[in-house]
């Protein structure tokens, strides 16, 4: 299965960005209104200037209490984990175990097309085991 594949069957393929001089208020707001844990940071909506999760937030939080009053771009992450459409689940899904990512942006020609997380990978993941089982189970009890 390809990447193209899964953001297709995506019910909402919206790619939600945020500026990296927005304040990181504004980025826990669209967090929580978007029910994301991670959005891409964008200056112009269509490139990849890095990303920034929860798990930014909240490690950078830990360490600085006052984190909130700071600007997205102070805690993002600008080296950035990609894949293209063309690319297969199984390869994106070794990339988020090996690296412990949850979401990857996909690239298209330099453009951003997309977003896939852990869970649309495990989804997808699972409907093509069932369906490879449902079609072992019928080649077996075939008469």
């Amino acid at each position: 299965m390809r990447i193209a594949e899964i953001l297709k069957a995506k019910a909402d393929n919206t790619v939600v960005t945020i500026s990296p001089d927005a304040g990181v208020r504004d980025l826990v707001a669209q967090l929580a209104e978007h029910n994301v844990g991670a959005l891409i940071v964008s200056a112009d909506g269509t490139t990849l200037d890095g990303i920034v999760s929860e798990r930014d937030v909240v490690r950078h939080l830990h360490h600085d209490g006052t984190v909130v009053n700071n600007v997205v771009r102070a805690i993002m992450t600008e080296v950035v984990e990609t894949c293209a459409p063309s690319d297969s689940l199984d390869e994106l899904m070794d990339t988020m175990t090996n690296r412990r990512i949850r979401h990857v942006p996909v690239v298209d020609d330099g453009q951003l097309v997309g977003i896939i997380s852990i869970g649309d990978a495990v989804k997808h993941k699972l409907s093509q085991l069932e369906f490879e089982r449902d079609q072992l189970d019928s080649y077996v009890h075939q008469t």
